[in-house]
């Protein structure tokens, strides 16, 4: 078997002659996870042993030993260590004092048994939150989606590109003194944008329910110029690349600068919300349910369907609540969005201001601050059904179960059994 380490010093001293003295083949021996990606594909070996810590694992080694079909198993030191690993979504782990036989037993398991390897060219789903001016809820919405998606196993990046009032750092307790996605924007527009700079420049929220990257907003308003069309575009290709799932907290003005400038060739201040709404794989419309909020959302709505198709806009009506639309409000906004706007399917969030107060205070997601909110729930549903694929794990148990059956009838002196009905 062929072995890939990054790992301490001292666990490494231990491990290797173990490795070698069990007949297996060292190809590598890093002392960080940045080292040892740029070398798989190049390597290929079996199985990448790991140190589940920042240094010796992260979400873009995992991503680059998923498209070579290399296993990662993480050898655990803590707690601390099992938390993390959990946050990047790898189950597959053993404690760091385990001996060399159980270690070599868990390879074994892991290397027979392992998935299809993640094509290549595999691209990750962007999605875009927009909603009217009057504070809706789109950042709270973006924050709470992604950290649902990152929960359910899924590597996320939550990108702020407001350049009205990005919230998403103080929402979350983040400094945003260097804003992660106008970097990326820099580096994008120089080609130096790679998958290790928007780890460099982007910050980890990470919790017990879930982890997820954050890529800050500007901090201030004036500094909107830097992310331009052009740039924005690279920087979704490269999220693509980097994550399963993009998600981009955008602004709420959709007007064309061109129509109110004389230079065609200025920078465009509504131009990243509008580029990144015609190039997400999926766009959720936010509004407000209330009187005033519905009629934001409906006006607005119209310039909506002028810049991204209807079949990819999903709409969500937050805040719901009777006290302001009447008894059974789901009923009464499904119908008024209907009647007016044509909307024939909408998502309702139910007003949780406790929970989401808990949430602004504690700088969490919903999952960690209130994990019993209403609204939580509306959302972690909403993810699962219309976010998320389908859930495959019970056909792949049965596909494994068949191969089993196979390999067993193929070994010597068992012989195929057969009934007859």
């Amino acid at each position: 078997m062929r072995i890939a380490f990054s790992l301490p010093l001292l666990l490494e001293d231990r491990l290797a002659p173990e490795a070698l003295r069990h007949g297996h083949e060292i190809v590598a021996r890093c002392s960080t996870a940045h080292e040892l990606a740029s070398r798989v594909e190049l390597l290929k070996p079996d199985v990448v042993i790991v140190a589940s810590t920042e240094r010796h694992l992260t979400e873009s080694l995992m991503s680059v030993c998923d498209g070579a079909g290399v296993r990662v198993l993480a050898l655990l030191a803590g707690e601390a260590d099992a938390r993390y690993a959990t946050s990047l979504g790898l189950l597959e782990t053993i404690a760091a004092d385990a001996s060399w036989p159980q270690l070599e037993e868990a390879l074994a398991r892991f290397v027979y048994n392992q998935p299809e390897p993640v094509a290549p060219d595999h691209r990750g789903t962007v999605v875009a939150v927009w909603g009217p001016a009057g504070a809706p809820g789109r950042t709270t919405l973006a924050i709470n989606i992604a950290a649902e998606i990152a929960a359910a196993g899924y590597s996320v990046a939550l990108g702020d590109i407001d350049t009205y009032s990005g919230s998403i750092a103080p929402a979350l307790g983040m400094l945003d003194e260097s804003p992660g996605f106008a970097a990326a924007c820099r580096l994008a527009g120089s080609d130096m944008l790679t998958q290790p700079e928007l780890e460099r420049i982007g910050q980890r929220y990470s919790s017990g329910q879930s982890g997820f990257w954050v890529l800050t907003g500007i901090g201030r308003p004036s500094r909107w110029p830097e992310l331009s069309a052009s740039r924005v575009v690279g920087t979704i290709a490269q999220c693509r690349q980097w994550v399963d799932y993009t998600i981009l907290d955008t602004g709420f003005n959709l007007e064309n600068d061109e129509e109110i400038s004389s230079d065609l060739f200025a920078p465009r201040r509504n131009a990243a919300s509008i580029t990144a709404l015609q190039h997400a794989d999926r766009v959720i419309a936010v509004g407000a349910a209330d009187p005033v909020g519905m009629a934001r959302f409906l006006r607005a709505h119209v310039d909506l369907v002028e810049t991204v198709a209807s079949g990819r806009v999903m709409v969500v009506m937050n805040k719901v609540r009777a006290s302001a639309v009447g008894l059974n409000p789901a009923a009464q906004i499904a119908q008024t969005l209907r009647r007016f706007g044509g909307i024939d399917t909408v998502t309702v969030i139910p007003a949780d201001q406790a929970g989401l107060d808990t949430a602004v205070l504690l700088g969490k997601t919903l999952a960690d601050a209130a994990p019993k909110s209403p609204a939580r729930a509306a959302i972690r549903d909403f993810v699962a059904s219309r976010i998320l694929p389908p859930p495959v794990v019970l056909r792949r148990a049965r596909r494994r179960h068949g191969l089993i059956v196979r390999l067993w009838s193929a070994l010597p002196g068992t012989g195929a059994r057969t009934t007859s009905r």
